[in-house]
This record gives C-alpha cells, structure tokens and sequence, in this order.
C-alpha cells in the first residue's frame, strides 16, 4: 500500500534528456508505469556536435520517435580535412541527420508525453531511498531508478557504482551561425590543438563544435588554425552564443546494482569525436528496458558492454591521430588515394561493417601506408 505523502510509479528515471527519455519510451514499450524526474525546464540544450548518425536514427525510430524535416538537416555522409587533404564518403545505409539539440529534446518530450510517460520538470531527486527516491521531501515509490543524470550522475555515486577502469577527459565548446550549409556532409577538420566539427543544422544554419584538450581554448581563438573554416565564417551572424562541455571517457566497472541501473554518459562514455554518444544511449535504454519486466538487470551488464565497444574502439582509433601529426598526415593521403578504405571505415563507425572487417580494413590501411 502507497502510505500518506508518497506516490508510486514502475520505474523512475533520473534525469530528462534524451538518454533518460530514451530509458522511459522503452520501459513504456513493454507496458511500464514510469515516472521522468528533472530539475530543468524542457526543452533542455546541452553542447554537442549535433549529428544523428544513420543507426541513432534508426535507434530513434524503434523508439518511436522521428524526426520531420522541419526539425532537422540530412546529411548522407563524413568529410575528414587535415593537412591540406580531404578523404570522404557517404554512409553506407541511409542519412544521418544535423539537429539543434533543443529540438531533438521537445520532439522526443513531446513523444514521452503522447506515450504516457509522467514527466516532472523543475524537480530536485534529494536521494535513494529503500523504497524509492525522495523527491523534494515527498516519497517516489519505484520498483527500478534508471540514472540518467549525465557525466557527473550523483544517481552513480548514490549507487556506489563510481568505480571506473579509465577515466579521461577532453573540453568542447559549441556555437551557430546563420549561414547555408556548404557541404551535405558533416566536416571533421583536424588542427593543431583540436578538431572542429561542423554540422549542417538547417536549410540556414551550421553547427561549429571545437573539441580538444585544452579547457581553456575557444572558438574565436581555434578558428585561427582552420582558416579555410575562419574565411566562411567571417563576418557570418551567430545563431547561438558559444557553450561549453566536458567530454569525458569512462569506462565503468558497473553499471547496475540491485534495482538501480545508469544509462547515458552516467553510465560511462566515449569521446565525443565518435558523435556516438546519443545512438549508444537509445541502443542501451532497449537493451536496458528488455530486462526489466523479467527482474534481472544482470544481462544488461553484459549489452551495456558489448554495445560499447565498437564506439570505444573507433574512439581511441581516432584519438591516435590526434597529436601524431606525421601518422595523421600519412593516413589522410592514403585515405585520399584510396576513397574505398574511408568508406569501409565510415561503414565500420556506423556499425554496417563487422569489427572482422574492420580488422580487414585496417590491414588494408597499413598495407597502403607502407606504400604512400
């Protein structure tokens, strides 16, 4: 029996952005009563990249989410720039897409709202309790705490699942500008200090995202080592002011623990030159949502895992180039040479290609820089 000043839900998810409605749409999937508490207001921005790629689209649609052409800007592949060289190629299946995140956030809050999903804006969780969570002095009973509260989840530390096997940390910072998309592929530049991302977000409107080491590097002074970039957008109206993030790998040693689970960057994370981040989240709030009318989380122990790796592994391939400049410099000619070997490895990124031929693929590049 629900006792005085306490309410009852199924499950209840900590934490309101897309990871977090992403665990509610899948839970509500399999006939779930859940509860979404956040202390934000929707929608919610976060700085980031801001492309889907082609599987997080498809992610997203098996959550029953889709996103309409008015609320984003297709994009069919990925362009790599660095010393001087370009190497492209287009996504093996489908289109990615660029999305503001505050319209990613209100279409699938609006979504989460349609499927039944109770959501409770501008709430604090205070904390875990036996029987569920305490939110603002009031009782939440729950049978499952999905943590979704992000890279620094106090739902993680609540749980004791803080233990970490790596632990490392990069700065991005994020601003728009008001101009027509000169590209239909996302362009990853490679500089000195950093990598610049740009996104196209509308039919005028890009998404520029610096990532590097340097927490106190920005834009302004970034755009200096990409002055191709710095040529498009001078004097080009910003679309938004310049926000900043912290992108942090973590590889957890748990991910559960008794009827609390993490999802989302509080149960980890890859770099965000991945641009994976969002598609890992909705691939585990399924894997996740499978376990929880059968009472066992420890299967998703095993997913949470298995659906990181490929990410991780392309994570650190990438983040190898970073600052061996020659490496770099010989893998871009190579890449340019060889347009086949970029499109297998974008394949591989995307998950189209095994991690067999991705081994197969790597064979091939260092076969090719043997030769360049």
């Amino acid at each position: 029996m629900v006792g005085v000043g306490s309410v009852e839900s199924r499950v209840v998810v900590i934490g309101g952005g897309p990871a977090g409605l992403a665990a509610a749409l899948a839970a509500r999937q399999r006939g779930l009563d859940v509860t979404v508490v956040d202390s934000c207001a929707p929608p919610i921005d976060k700085p980031c990249g801001e492309g889907l790629m082609p599987d997080g689209v498809a992610a997203l649609a098996k959550l029953g989410v889709m996103i309409s052409e008015i609320e984003a800007q297709p994009f069919r592949g990925i362009r790599f720039v660095s010393h001087g060289l370009m190497a492209e190629a287009v996504f093996p299946d489908g289109l990615a897409l660029g999305v503001r995140r505050t319209n990613l956030h209100r279409v699938m809050a609006d979504h989460a709202g349609r499927a039944g999903v109770r959501c409770r804006w501008q709430t604090v969780v205070t904390g875990l309790e036996p029987e569920g969570v305490r939110v603002q002095g009031e009782l939440l009973r729950a049978r499952w705490v999905i943590g979704a509260d992000g890279s620094r989840s106090r739902v993680r530390r609540w749980a004791g699942l803080d233990s970490h096997r790596r632990r490392s940390e990069r700065f991005a910072f994020r601003r728009h500008y008001k101009i027509a998309p000169w590209s239909d592929l996302m362009e990853l530049h490679w500089g000195s200090r950093g990598q610049l991302y740009i996104t196209p977000v509308g039919l005028e409107q890009v998404c520029v995202a610096l990532i590097s080491r340097d927490p106190w590097l920005r834009l302004d002074e970034a755009l200096q080592d990409f002055p191709d970039v710095s040529q498009r957008l001078r004097g080009v109206e910003h679309g938004s002011v310049e926000r900043g993030a912290t992108s942090v790998t973590r590889r957890l040693a748990r991910v559960a623990n008794g009827r609390v689970a993490l999802i989302g960057d509080a149960s980890g994370g890859v770099d965000a030159i991945t641009g994976e981040g969002l598609c890992l989240a909705f691939k585990q709030a399924d894997a996740l949502a499978d376990c929880l009318p059968a009472g066992d989380l420890g299967p998703y122990q095993a997913q949470h895992r298995r659906l990181g790796r490929r990410p991780a592994l392309m994570a650190d391939l990438m983040l190898l180039l970073e600052h061996r400049h020659r490496l770099r410099a010989r893998v871009m000619r190579a890449f340019a040479s060889e347009p086949k070997l970029f499109a297998r490895m974008l394949a591989t990124h995307v998950g189209a290609i095994s991690p067999l031929g991705l081994a197969e693929n790597g064979l091939a590049l260092g076969w090719k820089l043997l030769t360049v």
